[in-house]
């Protein structure tokens, strides 16, 4: 197997390029052998001396190298362990950790989404009344709201939330299961 290797502006990093995809979508990012755990590519690269950096791009790997020790010594153990695993037929992620990426990346997507059908359809209205309601959280559903102004003690601000606001984004974005308000710190507001 031949892997090209290029320079960054870096001089402790340096990015090697099998010729082949490495990431499926998405980045990994490792800083340490703990936390190099989701993958088995980053770990055997944590396991060549002087290593003290993984990152994992579309088709490309960045290694990150320790102070003491320059890449003339360090590059082929890199190339080696890199081969290696490609050839092995070893995942580079394991699934689980792709699973939850895809799902994190998923919930940005919806967030941004959720962000958008406010700015657009709910805060010019409520805006007109005298309030402002402020996107806090998404989570297992449910949206995170926080009501403030004139809109904060209204005594409709409930029945706002859930006949105007939770139907609307309900409509739009079919992640969202639920409305609820928040406290500026966040909490739950009955």
């Amino acid at each position: 197997m031949f892997i090209q290797t290029e320079p960054t502006t870096n001089p402790a990093s340096m990015k090697f390029l099998p010729g082949q995809a490495v990431m499926r979508n998405g980045t990994a990012d490792f800083t340490s052998l703990e936390r190099a755990r989701p993958s088995p590519l980053a770990q055997r690269l944590f396991g060549v001396k002087g290593v003290c950096g993984v990152f994992l791009g579309s088709n490309f790997v960045t290694v990150t190298k320790s102070d003491d020790i320059d890449w003339f010594a360090l590059k082929p153990a890199v190339l080696e362990a890199l081969a290696h695993h490609l050839v092995s037929g070893e995942p580079v992620l394991e699934e689980s950790f792709l699973r939850s990426q895809e799902n994190e990346q998923r919930g940005d997507r919806v967030r941004r989404h959720i962000c958008d059908v406010l700015d657009k359809k709910v805060r010019p209205a409520v805006a007109r009344d005298g309030g402002d309601i402020i996107f806090h959280d998404f989570r297992d559903g449910v949206v995170y709201l926080r009501l403030q102004g004139a809109c904060s003690g209204c005594p409709g601000s409930t029945a706002t939330l859930k006949n105007g606001v939770e139907n609307l984004l309900r409509h739009y974005i079919p992640e969202v299961l639920a409305v609820r308000a928040t406290d500026s710190n966040g909490r739950f507001v009955v």
